[in-house]
C-alpha cells in the first residue's frame, strides 16, 4: 500500500501540472470562449470515447443516469465557457484561480443544506481569499476595463457553476452502476459538446479554426486537460491523503500564473504575489477536509 501510494504523489503532480496548461491552449487557440470550449470536450470526449471502447465500457446509460448525465452536462458546459472567457478577459493565471473559489460555494452549500459545522478555518479563508483577490484585481476597481471586469465576473459565476457540476458529478458516481470515471466523463464531455455547439451554431458564432496552431492548442487542449490530466488526477486522488493531495492540487492555479508571465509577459508586483499567495491558502484551507472540490483545470 506504501508503494502504491508513493506513486500516487507523483502522478498527482503530473497530472496537476498537465492541467496548468489550459489556459495556455485556450490563449493559444485563438478562437471565441465558445469555440475552443467546443473543441476542449469534443476532442476530450472522442478520446475518452476510444479508452471506454477499449475498456468495453461503451452501452446506454439507464434513464435516471441519463438525467443526472445531463444535469451535470449542463453546469459544465456554463462553467467552461464562463471560464474559457475569463481566460481571454484577464489572462490564464487570474482566470483559472477565480474558479477555484467553488471550494468556498461547496462548504457554503454544506454548511446550509447539510448541517455540516462552520469551521473556524473556513471563515477565516473567506476573507482572506477576498483579500487575496482584491491585492490581485486592484483597489481601484472603478478604474480597471471593462473587458477586465467582465472577465472577473465571468471567473467567479464559473466557479458556481464548476461547483455545480462537482455536485452532480458526486451524486452520478454514487450510483452503483459499475461505470467507470472514463465512461461517466465521456458522457459529459459529449453532451457539452452538443449543447455548446447548439449555441455555436444559433448565435452565429464559427467552428472554424484560423490556422494550424489554433488546431494544435485545442488538440492539446482535449487531450491533456479533458482527458489525460483528470484521468491522471482521478486514479491517484483516492491514494492520497487528502491534506496531501489538495497540496498538490494548488499547483494548478499557481502554475498557470507561472505560465501567464512567463508566455504572455503579465506584469507582476512583489505586491501581486502576496495576493495570489493569499488566495492559494485561502483555497488550501477550504479544502483541508475531505470534500467533492478539485481544482478547476
Amino acid at each position: 500500500m506504501k508503494d502504491r501510494i508513493n506513486w500516487a504523489i507523483p502522478i498527482l503532480v503530473l497530472g496537476a501540472t498537465i492541467i496548468s496548461f489550459s489556459g495556455v491552449w485556450v490563449k493559444w487557440s485563438h478562437v471565441s470562449s465558445m469555440t475552443s470550449a467546443f473543441y476542449r470536450v469534443a476532442f476530450g470526449g472522442l478520446f475518452l470515447a476510444l479508452a471506454s471502447l477499449i475498456r468495453s465500457e461503451l452501452r446506454w446509460p439507464g434513464g435516471r443516469q441519463l438525467t443526472l448525465v445531463l444535469m451535470c452536462s449542463f453546469f459544465f458546459t456554463l462553467d467552461l465557457w464562463l471560464y474559457h472567457y475569463s481566460i481571454n478577459r484577464v489572462g490564464p493565471g487570474l482566470g483559472t484561480i477565480l474558479p477555484n473559489f467553488q471550494v468556498f460555494i461547496l462548504t457554503a452549500a454544506g454548511i446550509i443544506f447539510l448541517n455540516e459545522t462552520a469551521r473556524v478555518t473556513f471563515l477565516i479563508a473567506i476573507p482572506t481569499a477576498i483579500a487575496g483577490l482584491v491585492i490581485i484585481v486592484g483597489i481601484d476597481w472603478g478604474h480597471l476595463d471593462e473587458a477586465y471586469k467582465m472577465g472577473v465576473y465571468a471567473g467567479l459565476a464559473a466557479a458556481v457553476c464548476y461547483a455545480g457540476f462537482l455536485l452532480s458529478l458526486r451524486k452520478l458516481q454514487s450510483y452503483e452502476t459499475g461505470a467507470s470515471f472514463f465512461y461517466i466523463l465521456m458522457l459529459v464531455s459529449l453532451i457539452s459538446a452538443l449543447f455548446l455547439g447548439t449555441q455555436i451554431h444559433f448565435s452565429g458564432d464559427t467552428f472554424s479554426l484560423p490556422g494550424f496552431q489554433s488546431l494544435f492548442s485545442l488538440l492539446a487542449l482535449g487531450f491533456f486537460s479533458q482527458f489525460f490530466g483528470w484521468i491522471l488526477i482521478a486514479n491517484a486522488l483516492p491514494r492520497t491523503r487528502a491534506s496531501i493531495s489538495g497540496l498538490i492540487l494548488l499547483l494548478q492555479p499557481a502554475l498557470a500564473f507561472v505560465w501567464d508571465v512567463l508566455l504572455f509577459d503579465r506584469l507582476m508586483s512583489l505586491t501581486s504575489w502576496l495576493g495570489v499567495s493569499l488566495v492559494l491558502i485561502a483555497i488550501y484551507i477550504g479544502t483541508s477536509r475531505p470534500s467533492v472540490s478539485h481544482k478547476r483545470g
